[in-house]
């Protein structure tokens, strides 16, 4: 096994951190990683239970003086976001997540990194493991599905846990604490597709957005970055007013809840246009650059020309119905929040754009906090469905978590903060879909909720980094929060 985090402390969450991260873990791939967590409790004597979607709850019973605590639950999500550059040579399905360490930060080798949301099972981990830390009897919940819907979370058996206070250790911001969040569902658009013969010969090309630095298009969805595929309805519907141009496929991104970074489309065109073609292609990777020299100073537009035997396009009833549905399709913040200054109240991200044999995909992350206008943004969608003649279905929706203005847990962990580091933490909302909102569902009302983390940066993309030093600081900070709820 890798040891490139030998030398970090809290040794044991750094090396706990190290072992899940050498195990396969995308969503929808987690049997492997489920099954370590089991044998881990067994080889520990801890109470375990492994449900029929992989979820695991280990029970640990308190430390000296805390064995009549009420129980605490421990709550992460064993799956990752897996997502690699286009030049990167990496097997999710079998290889390990290879670590790098550059100043105080951990990245992986051109791939995500899965300190979302490894490092809270790394947390858990050690706490179990330990003979010397306080705390309160634990039921450590470790879920399936998170960052695909939910699904772990939404098959839970309330009747398998007892506490009534619980700690999401699913956020990416040292000192701030999370007491609701957005809920949010999945939108696909599927347009068919009819093919038509080509009867002539033309020059074949692929665009290529690259550069963007993509994001959490719950977490990073304010940053105002740019989203190759709507970039890319943008140059398809220039291209088309000003040439003849045929389309053979186009896909871009690979997660719903990621801002897509990378985008391509297969293009056809005659002979005629090459100097058109590598005009206007140029002004849109100056117009990029332009609008974007903040957000991503490294995009870029490139047109490559390919030997490829196409004989087949989109029609143009097609193709003209495929540009005007990626260029209407919501996309970015749509409302703030009139309450908490600086939160998005609702947004959208156009995350995958896919060609089948039959149809072209257009799949979004729909998000908000107010359930209504999560709606209102599904309604706007299938009103564009409805005016090109396509299907639109929603799927995979999961709750908001409402603030509780009575809650215990969140006046301890201010407490707690303030005491150890002499200011206030910041207490707000997010806008990314917690697995709080479910909880809250599946266990009961009465569950009172905190979220926390360390500080992590560019999760679901491949520049995604985990703070070593903030990754130490909120585990001494979650050790002595546990060491005051006696």
């Amino acid at each position: 096994m890798s040891t490139i985090l030998k030398d970090l402390k809290p040794k044991s969450v750094f090396s706990f951190f190290e072992k899940i991260s050498q195990i396969p873990r995308c969503s929808g791939d987690e049997k492997r990683v489920s099954d370590y967590l089991v044998n881990f409790a067994k080889e520990r004597n801890l109470e375990v239970i492994q449900d029929d979607v992989l979820n695991v709850i280990i029970k640990k019973g308190g430390t000296k003086g805390y064995e009549n605590s009420p129980t605490v639950i421990l709550q992460s999500h064993m799956d990752m976001v897996c997502e690699k550059n286009k030049d990167t040579d990496h097997d999710f399905t079998c290889e390990p997540i290879k670590l790098r360490i550059e100043d105080d930060m951990i990245y992986a080798c051109g791939t995500t990194l899965g300190a979302d949301n490894g490092i809270a099972i790394a947390y858990s981990l050690a706490l179990l493991d330990s003979n010397d830390i306080s705390h309160p009897p634990l039921e450590v919940l470790v879920t399936t599905g998170e960052e695909t819907g939910m699904e772990g979370a939404a098959r839970l058996d309330k009747n398998n846990f007892k506490g009534k206070t619980l700690i999401n250790i699913d956020a990416e911001d040292e000192g701030v604490f999370f007491v609701s969040c957005a809920g949010g569902l999945r939108n696909r658009v599927s347009i068919p597709v009819k093919r038509e013969q080509i009867n002539k010969d033309l020059l074949t090309y692929v665009i290529k957005i690259r550069g963007l630095r993509g994001g959490h298009s719950g977490i990073d969805i304010s940053c105002q970055r740019g989203n190759s595929n709507k970039l890319m309805g943008r140059i398809l519907n220039s291209l088309n007013k000003d040439i003849d141009v045929m389309i053979a496929d186009i896909n871009g991104g690979s997660k719903m809840n990621a801002i897509p970074r990378e985008s391509d489309a297969k293009i056809l065109v005659d002979r005629k246009f090459k100097k058109d073609i590598e005009n206007i292609i140029k002004q849109w990777n100056d117009i990029l650059k332009n609008e974007y020299k903040k957000s991503d100073p490294d995009v870029s537009v490139e047109l490559e020309q390919i030997e490829e035997n196409i004989t087949k396009v989109f029609t143009r009833a097609e193709k003209d119905k495929l540009i005007q549905a990626i260029t209407l399709i919501p996309n970015g913040v749509q409302t703030m929040s009139m309450d908490i200054e600086g939160l998005v109240q609702s947004s959208t991200n156009i995350g995958v754009i896919t060609t089948t044999k039959d149809s072209v995909l257009l799949e979004s992350a729909v998000r908000s906090s107010v359930k209504s206008l999560k709606y209102e943004v599904t309604n706007r969608i299938e009103a564009m469905a409805k005016a090109l003649n396509v299907k639109s279905e929603n799927g995979s929706e999961y709750p908001e978590w409402e603030y509780n203005p009575n809650s215990q847990i969140r006046d301890i962990f201010k407490k707690v903060y303030t005491d150890k580091y002499g200011n206030e933490p910041k207490i707000t909302a997010i806008h990314a879909g917690l697995e709080c909102g479910l909880l809250s569902e599946k266990l009961g009302s009465h569950i009172d909720m905190i979220a926390f983390g360390p500080d992590m940066y560019d999760v679901h993309t491949p520049d995604e980094h985990l703070s070593i030093s903030s990754t130490s600081r909120t585990w001494e900070f979650l050790c002595s929060v546990l060491e005051e709820l006696r």
